[in-house]
């Protein structure tokens, strides 16, 4: 039975996620900015006309705007908050396009920084307080105790008690880490490394695409290879510090790697650009996390953290990785680019990303059971 969850929950939701991981984001910008000597002069949760705000006593203008589908800070000597340079600034002390190249750079990385170390922190928290899942029995995470009703393994040639050790050529570690891999790929060739018979064989084999869905109804496409495995069993051990931070770095790194693959299928097609998801899929989800308690909800946060710092480090013109592009050429080139192909690209890096928000939302509108 599907669950419905109340348009509040999913507003309140919405809120409780994007609020505090907007302004942890730009206060990163921020913070780092003023430690390296730039001031700014508007520190905004939101886009659009401001709601409510105060100047403190730097001079910074803090704002909460209209649309809460973001936020930036403007610092002195931008044109705009998209932080295109204005040209006809003066060259004042504490500008940002008068800082030096590094301190420019990592100002704009401090704000993507700060969203995976948010993660990091989420991830290690979890793993301190409520453990790590660790395989019972670890000799027989990989071996197969039995197949699905319809299993691409079983027809490609695998049989009961054989034990799976690589991927692709990669070594495989545990069961989970074999499913990950295997549901970013529906209906993908694969090769796995095989022992049997206390020898190692090569089995190719095609995995399956199967639709799921969730309790809220939401379907996704994974992939399967209908294999069971002989070590379903795990407990939960708490980690120490070091071991808890060790482990969420692995788990933002994997997660990282997942939206990597997934954005790549999008591109080349073997994904259908229907999976992308903006700020009414963001609402949803968050609200249907909430409804969870609060465990489900904080991982969710942790999820869309990640989300935000992975798309603001892509090398788009108005996000921080178009920012960070253009620094890599100018340290190539040994001086900036030319503030009319500079102005011309932010121009263009802001209307694709409105023109993507537009998509999206449309998108988001679209799959909704509300229209069908």
């Amino acid at each position: 039975m599907i669950e419905n969850v109340p348009i509040w929950m999913w507003i309140v939701g919405f809120l409780l996620v994007l609020g505090p991981l907007v302004t942890l984001h730009e206060l990163g910008h921020l913070l780092v900015g003023r430690a390296l000597g730039v001031k700014a002069d508007a520190f905004s949760v939101g886009f659009g006309k401001e709601l409510v705000g105060f100047d403190d006593r730097r001079g910074t203008r803090w704002r909460i705007s209209a649309l809460p589908l973001g936020g930036y800070v403007q610092f002195k000597g931008d044109m705009n908050p998209a932080s295109i340079p204005d040209p006809n600034a003066p060259a004042e002390e504490g500008a940002f396009q008068n800082a030096s190249l590094w301190r420019r750079a990592l100002i704009v990385a401090a704000g993507p920084v700060t969203n995976i170390l948010v993660a990091i922190g989420i991830f290690a928290a979890f793993f301190m307080i409520i453990g790590k899942p660790v395989p019972v029995d670890p000799s027989e995470q990989l071996t197969v105790a039995g197949f699905s009703e319809k299993s691409s393994a079983r027809d490609a040639g695998l049989k009961i008690g054989d034990r799976i050790v690589t991927l692709d050529g990669k070594q495989l570690e545990s069961f989970r880490e074999l499913q990950q891999e295997v549901m970013l790929q529906p209906e993908q060739r694969m090769e796995l490394g095989v022992e049997r018979n206390g020898r190692t064989i090569t089995v190719p084999v095609t995995t399956m695409s199967s639709e799921v869905e969730d309790r809220f109804g939401n379907t996704s496409r994974i992939g399967l290879l209908g294999v069971e495995s002989a070590g379903v069993e795990y407990d939960f051990e708490r980690q120490g510090p070091l071991g808890a931070l060790v482990g969420a770095s692995q788990q933002t790194v994997d997660t990282f790697s997942m939206m990597v693959t997934g954005l790549k299928q999008i591109v080349i097609g073997q994904r259908s650009v229907s999976e992308l998801g903006g700020p009414v899929k963001i609402a949803k989800y968050s609200g249907e996390q909430l409804s969870l308690g609060w465990i489900a909800f904080v991982n969710f946060a942790a999820l869309i953290s990640l989300n935000l710092a992975f798309i603001n480090l892509l090398p788009i013109p108005a996000l921080d990785g178009g920012h960070l592009a253009f620094y890599a050429a100018e340290a190539i080139r040994r001086k900036p680019v030319g503030p009319r192909a500079m102005e011309m690209a932010y121009r263009t890096g802001v209307a694709l990303v409105l023109a993507l928000m537009l998509f999206v939302t449309i998108n988001d509108l679209a799959s909704l059971t509300l229209f069908g």
